[in-house]
């Protein structure tokens, strides 16, 4: 799609101006590096989204924790931004070597991010994998629950993000944990501060729905990421094949309106892989994911 095509076809989504403030039910989008093509780091991403109008941004931990957390506040304080989650600095799919290597690192991690403001960790859950599925359940809900006890201890969550493709469930022979409820329950034999990561493109994807979100309610959805998805076959998914939140067919009005009616109160990230040109300037691919994420919000009825 050429860019001219591109910036059209957001503007064809109802895009108004811009809004700083975060929605008035506690929800506030946070700008992800999906939409800049990686082109801005930290701590210059914390400013572009305050420039721009994001009320929160996504935070990249290990540049952070270099600055610490007295020069990170005061960046926070400056931009006025909230921070949505980071990921865990714990591998807990590979060797014990290199878990227990991440494990080192998580006590002062969790300090960090629970000083700054930013509660919230994610990690990936395998859809598929070599081994077995009682036997990686077995591994992940042990170091899974080491990790989630220090966690626990500075007052962070940890969202498991599922990944609903068809493409997932079969680069390996032995499938594992795709679907939202089997992820929402696994998060809950875990710890009582471990939820999921609620993509949207996940979410469609596995064939969950909004009674998913409403029975997995507040305590065990830990962040959201934000895209849509075009009308395809299964086996012809990619997940780079993401669309601007109201371009496609996920309903994503009932999407909010069940984070809604369960209190969902902190980040949305869009997170749109695929669909920002590789030539677009940063700030102007900020601005289309933050528009386009707002005029769906506006539709579901959360208050901007």
């Amino acid at each position: 799609m050429l860019r001219r095509d591109f910036v059209k076809s957001a503007a064809l989504l109802g895009v108004t101006g811009l809004v700083s403030a975060a929605p008035s039910t506690g929800m506030f989008l946070a700008l992800n590096s999906a939409l800049t093509g990686n082109k801005v780091q930290w701590p210059d991403s914390a400013r572009l989204a305050a420039k721009v109008g994001y009320g929160g941004v996504d935070l990249n931990l290990s540049p952070a924790m270099k600055a610490g957390a007295d020069e990170t506040k005061a960046l926070l304080s400056e931009t006025k931004m909230r921070l949505s989650f980071c990921n865990l600095p714990v591998t807990a799919t590979g060797t014990d070597e290199v878990f227990q290597r991440g494990m080192a690192t998580l006590e002062d991690a969790a300090k960090f991010v629970s000083d700054v403001g930013c509660p919230r960790m994610m990690m990936v859950l395998p859809a598929a994998s070599q081994t077995p599925a009682d036997e990686l359940r077995k591994t992940l809900k042990d170091r899974l629950g080491a990790a989630s006890e220090v966690l626990a201890k500075h007052n962070v969550r940890l969202g498991l993000e599922f990944l609903g493709p068809l493409m997932f469930r079969t680069r390996s022979p032995h499938e594992f944990i795709w679907r939202m409820n089997d992820a929402v329950d696994f998060a809950k034999e875990i710890g009582p501060n471990v939820g999921v990561v609620l993509d949207a493109w996940h979410w469609h994807h596995s064939g969950a729905t909004t009674d998913d979100i409403i029975r997995a309610g507040k305590a065990r959805i830990v962040t959201i990421h934000l895209s849509d998805a075009a009308k395809m076959a299964p086996e012809d998914v990619k997940d780079n094949q993401r669309l601007l939140p109201g371009e496609g067919v996920i309903d994503l009005v009932g999407f909010f309106r069940a984070l809604k009616q369960i209190g969902y109160e902190d980040g949305v990230s869009p997170e749109v892989l695929g669909r920002i040109p590789a030539d677009m300037p940063a700030e102007e691919g900020a601005k289309l994911g933050l528009d386009a994420s707002l005029a769906v919000m506006r539709k579901a009825g959360i208050a901007i």
